[in-house]
């Protein structure tokens, strides 16, 4: 089977769910009133995100856990690697940022200093329902929801393995999943599972990691084996999430279309195939999780110094100002990538290996 590091359009393929995301909370600096229906089904980035997850740790995780070379300890700690430097530099550079702002003279804002949310900002916690304070960088709320996925992924895997050989019954069962608590949430909480973040976003990420689990046991069965197929497949996807993107269909459909989606992908590179496989497009894939991340503290300095240096008022951006901010934050993560998340995934990872010679037992690179 393909290494992670050789399943190229997935890479690439979380790009387009960070641009997405980005798209949606900048849209309001541009146009007033509704945003468009492709602009506004942009928070399901998030659920594409959690399904390419559980994919991704299946495709790298199952097999040993299913064979008992599974070691908790090294893969949490891999984990942890790959997602928390990154949120402790940015929530770091936000606090920098707000005290030079208060000292210049500039207010942050009460929906970011949030000071009860703080504990769980800092934990890992606040997707919990222990940061509904919100505030500080609010995307974040994801990776709290990733955390939570896993420490519960060896009771993901405890499902799934067993249904290795009957793939279309794990699928059948994560669909029904994704189904029941789409439609089942909103007659307690009073909105849709997709919009559920600081109160709720642990739930959020549930059904979506168990399709991605469910997923990969397709594409480990070959579901999917001819080029063509494959790249049809891709192509009738593709069309299908944008039009109901944009026809504003209901979110738990567009959340099996991406399942849908990855499976084609993957098999696209099992096949061989180039198309999603650019150099370009896999390493903007790699510096997606920056773009996240760090996509609000960007659009707060950015905003604030425009408007200072070229005098706009408050409200919407004149257009070339916020075509350069949204693409602007390309180079902006590029820095955090390169500076901060690499060196410290890297370090972590090294100091892992040496002190406690668990790192060893990993079987395949760890790219998610």
């Amino acid at each position: 089977m393909p290494r992670p590091e050789n399943l190229k359009p997935l890479t690439t393929l979380r790009i387009f769910a960070a641009a997405w995301v980005v798209l949606y909370h900048y849209w309001p600096l541009l146009v007033a009133g509704a945003r468009p229906g492709a602009v506004e089904k942009g928070y399901l980035g998030v659920e594409l995100f959690f399904v390419l997850s559980g994919f991704i740790l299946s495709h790298v995780y199952l097999q040993s856990f299913g064979e008992k070379r599974f070691s908790y300890g090294s893969f949490l700690w891999a984990r942890l690697a790959r997602i928390y430097p990154v949120h402790l530099a940015v929530l770091g550079g936000l606090a920098l940022l707000i005290a030079g702002a208060s000292a210049a003279g500039f207010e942050a804002g009460d929906n970011v200093v949030v000071w009860s949310s703080l504990p769980a900002h800092l934990l890992l916690l606040q997707a919990w329902g222990l940061g509904q304070g919100g505030g500080w960088n609010h995307p974040s709320w994801s990776i709290s929801a990733e955390w939570f996925a896993y420490l519960a992924f060896p009771a993901f895997a405890m499902v799934f393995w067993p249904l290795r050989a009957r793939p279309w019954i794990a699928t059948a069962l994560a669909a029904a999943l994704v189904v029941v608590l789409n439609l089942v949430f909103p007659l307690f909480a009073g909105h849709p599972l997709t919009e559920a973040t600081t109160a709720w976003g642990a739930l959020r990420i549930v059904p979506c990691f168990a399709l991605g689990c469910a997923v990969y046991l397709l594409w480990r069965n070959k579901a999917v084996t001819s080029p063509l197929g494959a790249k049809a497949i891709t192509g009738g996807l593709l069309a299908a999430i944008a039009a109901g993107a944009a026809l504003e269909i209901p979110d738990l459909v567009m959340v099996l279309l991406f399942g849908g989606l990855i499976l084609a992908l993957a098999s696209l590179a099992s096949t061989g195939s180039n198309l999603m496989g650019s150099k370009l497009g896999v390493y903007l894939g790699e510096v997606s999780f920056a773009v996240y991340m760090v996509c609000i503290p960007w659009e707060l300095v950015f905003t604030r110094v425009a408007r200072a240096a070229l005098g706009l008022p408050e409200g919407l951006l004149p257009w070339p100002v916020w075509a350069l901010m949204f693409a602007g934050v390309i180079p902006a993560a590029m820095v955090v990538h390169h500076l901060v998340e690499r060196p410290a995934r890297n370090a972590m990872r090294a100091w892992e290996a040496r002190g406690f010679r668990i790192g060893a037992r990993r079987e395949v690179a760890d790219p998610a």
